[in-house]
């Protein structure tokens, strides 16, 4: 049999078996990240990836995901189905195996799926383990089957149900509200995830419905996700909100050594990069194999164009690596049959035959690309010239900061209140908006583990700064040398030397208002932008200081959102005291004392930090840029659908 009869001859004893369920529901977060938000989601993302293996396969073009009313999740796709019959080892039906063994499934099967995307591998069966109830649909061969389980455990044998004229699998499941500590889907999250998909997957359709919400008509609220143009749609896309510095998207579609291989890349007038790197649909944010070989093959091509030109004659300037992505938008996409995983967070491509494919397309693409437009071109190669010219500032502040450390012994900046402790671990820094809002925190806090460190004003905005500008600033120079890490380095400007970083908490604590909101969106940006491992490790905290005081007498309380006061409100009304009910409205952390900020916000014991992550960092560049940038509507738009403090601060 032929290697393509083989692949489309999907049947019930392509599904291998490696190993059984019992360890998921004991440590699901070794399955699935974790049992927050992210691994929540997690659930959805396994459940589609099994459809887009079948889309991938050439067997499936349409991808259905519906929140229902009380959080539960169908995914429906019309593919060939999960096949059914007896699982010739397992002595039951396929579907069944599939559902209730780990590492089941026709992905394992190199000649039933060429390539698999997933990043755990984990399957179905996982989302099974891990959901109070599961029901599998199956239209296959003319017929309809289904199976519904509890908590992994089948309730009854495959059963058939009906005929049918169509082929296609659903799976409906509710998470288990025991193992997660929410159960709440966010749409825009999930929304994010299957835009991704469509861009990595032109030509398949993905609907997103959420039947919690109606629109203006009474309709479910529901979007469609679909791209013909794959890459090239989604480097436009990702850089909508930027200003572009040339027109076309360059674009590179084919197989190197039996490894497809697809990138686009674009340049705008900003001085960051942004290259989002995938691996069968997973983004690698820790980058890889496939990274460096985008790298090799832009950095080459472009350095000899700029040569051969004469364009760098003229200039007396180096050019390194880094000057040729400045400004650069790139997606790379490939897909690898056995990709291998490594790094902190099993993102990083390590497979070394990925290398020298990635750089072939890339030289290939764009030394084409540079022949057929020299007007392009040439404002390309100036873009480079004027990124090295920055790059030689930056180095020269950079030293300016590293210098500053050693002359002042410690090298700790003078506002810093540091707390007495050494060990990082246990160590929490307090970024606070203002001087006052800092003294008043110096005097709350823990002194053993507790450091304060106020910023006077806003922070330089990075998103619209070169390089050079944002080490020259005064606030962002204070911050580096706070947290004990190096400025960056020649090879990687955003490197960073978390051996030396002196806290594992930063916290951020600003005021609960528009003011404040936009200085923690600052901060945020800086840290995305040249922090960004400080994030991927969990570093990064959000304080999340009280709104109101409800006072009756000398009974106090404090609400973090309108429901809980007026709650407080209620509750102290009907406490039969004569007294009115009082309500202060903190519209900063000045207005607290020192006792109160560390009761609401310092207190280990009570207080509630928001820990920032990043689900996705090709969205979250776009929203950064988009906050951060100079297109006003986008920005207002967002602002509408998300305000806080529109009741309150007008």
């Amino acid at each position: 049999m032929s290697e393509e009869n083989k692949r489309q001859d999907y049947a019930a004893d392509n599904i291998q078996v490696l190993e059984g369920l019992e360890a998921v529901r004991k440590r699901p977060a070794m399955y699935i990240g974790d049992v927050g938000v992210k691994g929540l989601h997690h659930l959805v993302y396994e459940v589609v990836d099994n459809s887009i293996d079948e889309a991938l396969a050439g067997h499936c073009d349409t991808i259905s995901v519906i929140i229902h009313e009380g959080e539960s999740i169908s995914v429906t796709d019309n593919g060939r189905g999960i096949p059914t019959a007896m699982h010739t080892k397992e002595k039951k039906s396929a579907l069944e195996v599939v559902m209730t063994v780990l590492h089941a499934g026709g992905k394992f099967d190199k000649d039933t799926y060429k390539v698999s995307g997933g990043l755990h591998g984990v399957g179905v069966s996982c989302v099974n383990a891990l959901s109070k109830d599961l029901k599998a649909t199956v239209h296959r061969d003319g017929k309809i089957f289904e199976q519904e389980y509890k908590i992994g455990k089948p309730q009854y044998e495959v059963r058939e149900i009906g005929t049918t004229d169509i082929t296609g699998t659903t799976v409906t499941f509710v998470p288990d509200d025991s193992i997660f500590e929410v159960t709440k889907y966010n749409y825009d999250t999930l929304a994010a995830r299957m835009r991704e998909l469509a861009f990595l997957n032109k030509g398949i359709k993905i609907t997103l419905t959420d039947e919690r919400e109606t629109d203006d008509d009474g309709k479910f609220v529901s979007e469609l996700f679909y791209s013909e143009g794959g890459l090239k749609e989604f480097a436009k896309y990702l850089d909508r909100n930027r200003e572009a510095l040339i027109e076309d998207v360059i674009y590179f579609e084919g197989e190197k050594d039996g490894i497809p291989v697809e990138v686009s890349m674009t340049y705008n007038t900003s001085y960051g990069e942004n290259i989002q790197a995938y691996v069968n649909n997973i983004n690698t944010h820790e980058g890889g194999t496939h990274l460096s070989g985008f790298r090799r093959g832009l950095t080459n091509t472009l350095k000899k164009y700029a040569t051969d030109s004469g364009m760098l004659a003229k200039e007396k300037v180096e050019i390194e690596g880094d000057d040729f992505r400045e400004g650069l938008t790139a997606v790379v996409s490939v897909k690898v049959q056995e990709p291998q995983f490594e790094g902190q967070t099993k993102t990083k491509l390590g497979n070394r035959e990925v290398t020298a494919p990635v750089s072939q397309g890339v030289s290939q693409m764009l030394a084409t690309y540079l022949e057929e437009h020299p007007a392009d071109a040439k404002t390309i190669v100036q873009k480079v010239i004027l990124a090295a010219k920055a790059r030689q500032a930056a180095k020269k502040a950079r030293e300016m900061v590293q210098r500053k450390n050693v002359m002042s012994g410690s090298g700790l900046p003078g506002k810093l209140a540091d707390c007495s402790s050494k060990d990082p671990a246990e160590c929490e820094i307090y970024l606070v908006e203002g001087d006052s809002a800092g003294g008043t925190a110096k005097q709350g806090r823990d002194r053993l583990f507790q450091a304060i460190m106020p910023l006077r004003g806003k922070i330089l905005n990075v998103e619209k700064a070169m390089q050079h500008k944002i080490f020259e600033n005064e606030e962002i120079k204070n911050i580096y040398t706070a947290l004990g890490v190096r400025v960056g380095t020649e090879e990687d400007q955003r490197a960073l030397n978390t051996e030396k970083l002196r806290y594992h908490k930063i916290i951020i604590m600003c005021d609960a208002d528009v003011d404040g909101s936009h200085i923690e969106t600052l901060i945020l940006t800086f840290f995305f932008r040249y922090m960004k491992e400080l994030i991927e490790l969990g570093y990064i905290y959000i304080a999340t200081p009280p709104l109101y005081q409800v006072k009756k007498g000398a009974k106090s309380e404090y609400a973090w959102d309108d429901n809980q006061r007026d709650r407080l409100i209620q509750q102290m009304k009907g406490s039969g005291s004569e007294s009115s009910v009082n309500v202060q409205r903190y519209k900063g952390l000045g207005e607290m004392n020192a006792e109160q900020l560390w009761d609401t916000t310092m207190n280990p014991e009570f207080r509630t930090l928001r820990q920032v992550t990043i689900d996705n960092a090709a969205e979250s560049d776009q929203i950064f840029s988009m906050l951060m940038g100079d297109e006003v509507p986008p920005r207002r738009d967002f602002i509408e659908r998300n305000a806080k403090y529109a009741n309150i601060d007008v």
